[in-house]
């Protein structure tokens, strides 16, 4: 006895796909935004006079100090390096792609409790306590 083939097709969509009504898009809201302000971004001359204010020496002494920090930085993330900079938080570089006019990075950064703290805060080998002196 043959059987005779099937008119349906082997792919059934649900019924409410066939009905014709339009499908709802789901939209997701972007929190973060809507969480913190919008900052202007922190430029070269900003950080360096933040930095000069905030470990209160001359600009001339600061500047090549805060130039090379950069430059490592930089050349690290050119490695493909990642970096543990406390309290800046770890930097995990994601993916690289290379485009005609540089370099696109996509890294996530992690920071600790410590990296939300104010400005105030403490270093962490400020915040070690000595209990005892160490046996010679």
């Amino acid at each position: 006895m043959a059987t005779k083939p099937s008119s349906r097709s082997t792919t059934r969509k649900p019924a409410a796909d066939r009905s014709g009504a339009a499908k709802p898009k789901l939209v997701v809201a972007d929190t973060s935004e809507a969480e913190t302000p919008s900052l202007p971004e922190l430029k070269r001359q900003e950080l360096l006079a933040q930095v000069v204010k905030r470990a209160d020496i001359k600009k001339k002494l600061a500047k090549p100090v805060l130039d090379a920090a950069l430059a490592v930085i930089g050349e690290a993330l050119a490695e493909g390096r990642d970096l543990n900079l406390a309290p800046l938080g770890k930097l995990k570089i994601n993916r690289v792609r290379e485009l005609g006019n540089g370099r696109v990075i996509i890294a996530r950064i992690r920071q600790g409790a410590a990296g939300r703290a104010g400005p105030d805060a403490e270093d962490d080998e400020d915040m070690k306590e000595v209990v005892a002196e160490p046996l010679e």
